[in-house]
């Protein structure tokens, strides 16, 4: 396929396989497993006065994935890109969001590439979509460096999740919002007072440390206890910046990866993970590809770790439309 290709140790031997030789693309009747999604647009980090690139990301994310083995026999699906060309981002993350339900109605876990964080309201129309009618409880669990709870006229990379909240409140629907690994020196005053006001729970990166990983994991088992569903999404820029240079805006302190990897396992180990995305990977600054590569990482472990607790407990189907977790 296009975009995924890598080395072959054994063509014969199904345990020698990597990523660019079991992708396919997604099909209406294809049996359910992983499928990518990607958005490629950086109109809202534009917006929002960062550094465009952005869009670019999808197609670095597939390279640095193509290499990487395969752990299990779930099967991995391609469902294209949906970008933004003309500066529409609105209808771009609509498009995005349509896509992602049908995903999400066979069954597949998905996973948004992007793209700058607008990739997160369009994800979020996307699970809205799915669910229909029905209205259980979601969260958002959010790590990044940033809340983007920016109150603008236009929707940019710093406003997704102040339009979920606003829009959830607007439908009735029960949401939730961690975000974990704030920065105090990237975050306005109004900002967390935003935060407050919509009772948005956050760490910030200097509370997540390996000193304090343990209260930190049993934290947040506790916070995502009430959700039916959750959404997992990645902004790079929680990480160091020596270590995710290729971002929109790098940061100073970040959130370590030994520190980082055991939080998305708990998220991944409640069961309720229904899509996730990674967001801000802008490959024209990204020395060595060093960025696409933890990305890429971060991807493969999440994945794994979603499908294995899957198949630990069998997804439920509702009428209508596919209910993924149980």
């Amino acid at each position: 396929m296009e975009g995924w290709r890598g080395r072959v140790d054994d063509g014969g031997d199904a345990d020698a396989r990597r990523w660019h030789q079991i992708v396919r693309p997604v099909q209406p009747a294809s049996p359910a497993g992983v499928a990518v999604l990607g958005f490629a647009c950086d109109e809202g980090v534009r917006r929002n006065g960062g550094r465009a690139g952005a869009a670019q990301g999808p197609a670095a994310l597939r390279a640095a994935l193509s290499n990487l083995p395969v752990l299990d026999d779930a099967p991995l699906y391609d469902a294209g890109d949906v970008a933004c060309r003309d500066g529409d981002l609105e209808q771009a993350q609509a498009r995005f969001g349509e896509r992602l339900a049908g995903v999400l109605d066979a069954g597949h876990l998905a996973v948004g590439l992007g793209g700058g964080h607008e990739i997160a309201f369009a994800s979020y129309q996307g699970l809205v979509r799915h669910l229909g009618a029905r209205r259980p409880r979601v969260a958002i669990v959010n790590l990044d460096a940033h809340f983007d709870l920016r109150d603008q006229p236009r929707a940019s990379s710093g406003t997704p999740f102040l339009q979920a909240l606003r829009h959830a409140d607007d439908i009735g629907l029960p949401l939730d919002y961690l975000c974990l690994g704030v920065s105090a020196s990237a975050n306005t005053r109004r900002l967390f007072a935003t935060a407050e006001r919509h009772g948005v729970r956050h760490r910030r990166d200097d509370e997540l440390t390996l000193s304090t990983l343990e209260r930190r994991i049993d934290e947040l088992r506790d916070w995502l206890h009430p959700a039916d569903h959750v959404y997992l999404t990645l902004c790079l820029d929680v990480l160091p910046g020596p270590v995710a240079p290729g971002v929109s805006a790098p940061s100073a302190r970040g959130v370590p990866l030994e520190v980082l990897e055991p939080l998305l396992d708990a998220v991944a180990a409640t069961g309720k993970v229904a899509l996730f995305d990674v967001a801000e990977l802008s490959p024209p600054f990204d020395r060595d590809q060093a960025t696409a590569r933890v990305a890429a990482r971060l991807v493969h472990r999440i994945a794994g770790a979603v499908i294995a607790r899957r198949r630990e407990v069998p997804p439920r189907r509702a009428s209508g439309r596919a209910c993924l977790n149980p």
